[in-house]
């Protein structure tokens, strides 16, 4: 019997629909809506188009959005100095720096440039610290959705070997974190991992996340194991191989319709409690 889907839209939806209410809650209460600033260096066209899905997103959730379009010439300096402005404007509740900003410029510089009680993004070190040691904060959008993803499907994590594919600052090692603190063990792989095939068959959870199309085959994937493929690549295409894993699975997400759409329901629910926080109101 193949795996059984799970159906990141349709558990997104009903997150959005939980934040729309939050903010109209907040905006009637407050006076103010919640506001998220998007920051774009340059005019690459797949962050383009990304910055204006997110900001239709705030505008169907009742969450107000402040656009700062900077020209690709943009130092780091002038960037961070953009984002210190905006983590001081008490107007502004959560900042999303949308990244690749470009070579030139320290992408670390400019996120350590929001303030953390902005950072809905998940992606300061302050953020990163508080997922290491389970405090209050931020969670890093994507590893946040794939966390939502696992409980809406009851996947109990406590003694499980999860197996996480990718080790990057924003998704593989903050995923791997979560896992641990929901008492998964947890081993990290990457591109000098040897032998990978071998460690993914004794996992009951593989996140992939490494950005290599169908990397994970379905004939590494221990029967009734949780497949979670964070992956986006060129022509809707993840890093596991979906209809031979999908055959061995007990769960898996599909590309799209995944981990994709968790990723902005995250960020916009993030987004109003930074608000309520900041406005100092109970969200609801």
């Amino acid at each position: 019997m193949p795996a059984q889907l799970m159906d990141g839209t349709a558990l997104a939806r009903r997150l959005v629909e939980e934040t729309t209410a939050a903010a109209a809650d907040i905006t009637r209460r407050t006076g103010t809506a919640p506001c998220l600033a998007t920051v774009l260096v340059g005019e690459d066209p797949a962050s383009v188009t990304y910055v204006r899905m997110k900001r239709n997103r705030c505008a169907k959730a009742g969450i107000g959005s402040r656009h700062i379009a900077l020209p690709a010439s943009t130092t780091t300096a002038e960037l961070v100095a953009t984002i210190a402005d905006l983590s001081a404007d008490p107007d502004v509740h959560g900042i999303l720096m949308q990244h690749p900003a470009g070579p030139h410029i320290d992408e670390r510089a400019a996120f350590e440039a929001i303030a953390p009680e902005k950072d809905v993004d998940g992606v300061t070190m302050h953020s990163f610290a508080a997922m290491g040691f389970g405090l209050p904060g931020f969670v890093s959008c994507t590893p946040g959705g794939i966390m939502r993803l696992l409980d809406a499907y009851d996947v109990g994590l406590a003694g499980k070997r999860a197996v996480v594919v990718g080790r990057s600052a924003i998704l593989g090692r903050p995923v791997g974190m979560l896992l641990l603190a929901g008492d998964a063990t947890v081993t990290y792989c990457h591109s000098r991992t040897a032998d990978l095939p071998a460690i993914v068959r004794e996992a009951d959870i593989v996140v992939a996340a490494v950005g290599r199309p169908r990397l994970i085959r379905g004939e590494d994937i221990k029967p009734g194991a949780v497949v979670i493929d964070a992956g986006y690549n060129a022509g809707n295409v993840g890093d596991v191989d979906f209809d031979t894993a999908r055959a061995r699975a007990g769960l898996i997400t599909p590309v799209p319709g995944g981990v994709g759409p968790m990723t902005i329901a995250v960020l916009l629910a993030q987004t109003v409690r930074a608000a309520a926080h900041q406005l100092g109101v109970q969200a609801r």
